[in-house]
Protein backbone atom coordinates (compact mmCIF):
# COMPACT_ATOMS: atom_id res chain seq x y z
CA UNK A 1 0.00 0.00 0.00
CA UNK A 2 1.24 3.50 -0.75
CA UNK A 3 1.83 5.82 2.21
CA UNK A 4 -1.32 7.66 3.28
CA UNK A 5 -1.69 11.30 4.13
CA UNK A 6 -4.35 10.78 6.78
CA UNK A 7 -4.59 14.47 7.69
CA UNK A 8 -5.31 15.45 4.09
CA UNK A 9 -7.78 12.60 3.61
CA UNK A 10 -9.58 13.47 6.86
CA UNK A 11 -9.81 17.09 5.75
CA UNK A 12 -11.34 16.11 2.40
CA UNK A 13 -13.78 13.69 4.04
CA UNK A 14 -15.01 16.33 6.49
CA UNK A 15 -14.60 19.59 4.57
CA UNK A 16 -17.61 21.90 4.57
CA UNK A 17 -18.05 25.21 2.78
CA UNK A 18 -19.04 28.06 5.06
CA UNK A 19 -22.09 30.04 3.97
CA UNK A 20 -20.88 33.34 2.51
CA UNK A 21 -23.44 35.30 4.51
CA UNK A 22 -21.77 34.12 7.75
CA UNK A 23 -18.27 35.31 6.80
CA UNK A 24 -16.93 38.48 8.41
CA UNK A 25 -13.66 40.37 8.74
CA UNK A 26 -10.88 39.75 9.23
CA UNK A 27 -10.13 38.11 5.93
CA UNK A 28 -6.76 36.86 4.73
CA UNK A 29 -4.29 39.63 3.91
CA UNK A 30 -2.01 39.38 0.86
CA UNK A 31 0.58 37.29 2.73
CA UNK A 32 -2.07 34.82 3.93
CA UNK A 33 -3.79 34.74 0.53
CA UNK A 34 -0.64 34.04 -1.51
CA UNK A 35 -0.26 30.36 -0.46
CA UNK A 36 -3.99 29.82 -0.97
CA UNK A 37 -3.76 31.16 -4.53
CA UNK A 38 -0.55 29.17 -5.09
CA UNK A 39 -2.40 25.98 -4.11
CA UNK A 40 -5.28 26.89 -6.43
CA UNK A 41 -2.86 27.44 -9.30
CA UNK A 42 -1.67 23.82 -8.95
CA UNK A 43 -4.98 22.71 -10.45
CA UNK A 44 -4.84 20.01 -13.15
CA UNK A 45 -4.34 21.80 -16.44
CA UNK A 46 -4.07 19.77 -19.65
CA UNK A 47 -1.45 21.35 -21.89
CA UNK A 48 -0.23 23.80 -19.23
CA UNK A 49 -2.56 26.45 -20.65
CA UNK A 50 -3.46 28.13 -17.36
CA UNK A 51 -7.04 28.62 -18.56
CA UNK A 52 -7.92 30.77 -15.55
CA UNK A 53 -6.81 33.88 -13.73
CA UNK A 54 -7.59 35.33 -10.31
CA UNK A 55 -8.95 38.77 -9.41
CA UNK A 56 -8.63 39.66 -5.72
CA UNK A 57 -11.50 41.90 -4.64
CA UNK A 58 -11.15 43.96 -1.48
CA UNK A 59 -13.67 46.16 0.29
CA UNK A 60 -13.72 49.09 -2.18
CA UNK A 61 -14.09 46.77 -5.18
CA UNK A 62 -16.79 44.73 -3.43
CA UNK A 63 -18.77 47.87 -2.56
CA UNK A 64 -18.62 48.95 -6.21
CA UNK A 65 -19.67 45.47 -7.32
CA UNK A 66 -22.66 45.55 -4.98
CA UNK A 67 -23.83 48.79 -6.61
CA UNK A 68 -23.15 47.43 -10.10
CA UNK A 69 -25.19 44.33 -9.24
CA UNK A 70 -28.19 46.52 -8.41
CA UNK A 71 -27.78 48.51 -11.62
CA UNK A 72 -27.44 45.36 -13.74
CA UNK A 73 -30.43 43.77 -11.98
CA UNK A 74 -32.52 46.78 -13.04
CA UNK A 75 -31.30 46.49 -16.65
CA UNK A 76 -32.10 42.77 -16.62
CA UNK A 77 -35.50 43.42 -14.98
CA UNK A 78 -34.76 40.94 -12.19
CA UNK A 79 -37.18 40.70 -9.31
CA UNK A 80 -36.17 42.51 -6.09
CA UNK A 81 -35.21 39.26 -4.32
CA UNK A 82 -32.79 38.28 -7.10
CA UNK A 83 -31.38 41.80 -7.22
CA UNK A 84 -30.79 41.83 -3.47
CA UNK A 85 -29.18 38.40 -3.51
CA UNK A 86 -26.76 39.58 -6.20
CA UNK A 87 -25.97 42.76 -4.27
CA UNK A 88 -25.56 41.07 -0.90
CA UNK A 89 -23.03 38.56 -2.23
CA UNK A 90 -20.57 41.44 -2.59
CA UNK A 91 -21.80 43.90 0.05
CA UNK A 92 -21.50 41.34 2.84
CA UNK A 93 -18.20 39.76 1.78
CA UNK A 94 -14.97 40.67 3.57
CA UNK A 95 -12.83 39.43 0.64
CA UNK A 96 -13.52 37.69 -2.64
CA UNK A 97 -11.43 36.10 -5.35
CA UNK A 98 -13.04 35.98 -8.78
CA UNK A 99 -11.84 32.97 -10.75
CA UNK A 100 -11.94 33.87 -14.41
CA UNK A 101 -12.00 31.16 -17.05
CA UNK A 102 -9.64 32.15 -19.87
CA UNK A 103 -10.30 30.17 -23.03
CA UNK A 104 -6.99 29.66 -24.84
CA UNK A 105 -6.61 28.89 -28.53
CA UNK A 106 -5.30 25.33 -28.30
CA UNK A 107 -6.36 22.96 -31.08
CA UNK A 108 -5.27 19.88 -29.09
CA UNK A 109 -7.05 20.92 -25.87
CA UNK A 110 -10.86 21.02 -26.12
CA UNK A 111 -12.57 24.09 -24.72
CA UNK A 112 -14.55 21.93 -22.29
CA UNK A 113 -11.30 20.73 -20.67
CA UNK A 114 -10.36 24.35 -20.07
CA UNK A 115 -13.76 24.93 -18.47
CA UNK A 116 -13.26 21.90 -16.22
CA UNK A 117 -9.85 23.21 -15.20
CA UNK A 118 -11.32 26.61 -14.26
CA UNK A 119 -13.93 24.85 -12.11
CA UNK A 120 -11.18 22.77 -10.52
CA UNK A 121 -9.30 26.01 -9.73
CA UNK A 122 -12.40 27.26 -7.89
CA UNK A 123 -12.57 24.09 -5.81
CA UNK A 124 -8.83 24.10 -5.13
CA UNK A 125 -9.04 27.74 -3.98
CA UNK A 126 -12.01 26.94 -1.75
CA UNK A 127 -10.31 23.91 -0.20
CA UNK A 128 -7.00 25.72 0.28
CA UNK A 129 -8.77 28.56 2.10
CA UNK A 130 -10.63 26.09 4.33
CA UNK A 131 -7.42 24.13 5.02
CA UNK A 132 -5.72 27.41 5.97
CA UNK A 133 -8.40 27.95 8.62
CA UNK A 134 -10.53 30.56 6.84
CA UNK A 135 -14.21 30.36 6.14
CA UNK A 136 -14.85 30.17 2.41
CA UNK A 137 -17.68 29.72 -0.06
CA UNK A 138 -17.78 29.37 -3.86
CA UNK A 139 -20.73 31.26 -5.34
CA UNK A 140 -21.96 31.97 -8.83
CA UNK A 141 -25.54 33.17 -9.29
CA UNK A 142 -26.71 35.56 -11.92
CA UNK A 143 -23.79 38.01 -11.43
CA UNK A 144 -21.33 35.30 -12.51
CA UNK A 145 -23.30 34.59 -15.67
CA UNK A 146 -24.17 38.16 -16.68
CA UNK A 147 -21.62 39.28 -19.24
CA UNK A 148 -22.32 42.98 -18.62
CA UNK A 149 -21.64 42.57 -14.91
CA UNK A 150 -18.37 40.71 -15.56
CA UNK A 151 -17.15 43.24 -18.10
CA UNK A 152 -17.93 46.13 -15.74
CA UNK A 153 -16.42 44.60 -12.61
CA UNK A 154 -13.60 42.17 -13.44
CA UNK A 155 -12.68 43.35 -16.95
CA UNK A 156 -13.78 40.23 -18.80
CA UNK A 157 -12.31 39.93 -22.26
CA UNK A 158 -14.28 38.34 -25.10
CA UNK A 159 -12.64 34.94 -24.51
CA UNK A 160 -13.29 34.94 -20.75
CA UNK A 161 -16.11 34.25 -18.31
CA UNK A 162 -16.55 34.07 -14.56
CA UNK A 163 -16.12 30.53 -13.23
CA UNK A 164 -16.95 31.58 -9.70
CA UNK A 165 -16.61 34.02 -6.86
CA UNK A 166 -14.82 32.51 -3.85
CA UNK A 167 -15.64 34.52 -0.74
CA UNK A 168 -13.22 34.32 2.21
CA UNK A 169 -13.32 35.55 5.77
CA UNK A 170 -13.67 34.58 9.38
CA UNK A 171 -16.40 32.08 10.11
CA UNK A 172 -18.98 33.42 12.58
CA UNK A 173 -21.00 30.22 13.01
CA UNK A 174 -20.32 26.63 12.08
CA UNK A 175 -22.81 25.31 9.56
CA UNK A 176 -24.68 22.13 10.38
CA UNK A 177 -23.68 19.01 8.51
CA UNK A 178 -25.88 18.32 5.54
CA UNK A 179 -26.86 15.07 3.85
CA UNK A 180 -24.21 13.75 1.49
CA UNK A 181 -24.67 11.62 -1.63
CA UNK A 182 -25.36 7.92 -1.18
CA UNK A 183 -22.14 6.53 -2.63
CA UNK A 184 -23.76 3.24 -3.65
CA UNK A 185 -26.47 5.09 -5.57
CA UNK A 186 -23.95 7.03 -7.66
CA UNK A 187 -21.23 4.39 -8.13
CA UNK A 188 -21.21 1.48 -10.59
CA UNK A 189 -18.85 -1.22 -9.24
CA UNK A 190 -19.82 -3.81 -11.89
CA UNK A 191 -16.64 -3.34 -13.93
CA UNK A 192 -14.19 -3.31 -11.01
Amino acid sequence: MPPRNDAALDFLLTRRSRPAKTLRAPAPDADALRPILTAAARTPDHGKLEPWRFVVLGRAALDAMAETALARAAVLALDPEQAEKGRAQFADSPLCVAVIEVQRDAPKIPAIEQTYSAGAACLALLNAALAAGWGANWLTGWPAHDRGFGEATVDLAAHERVAGFVHLGTETSAPPERPRPDLDAITDWSRA
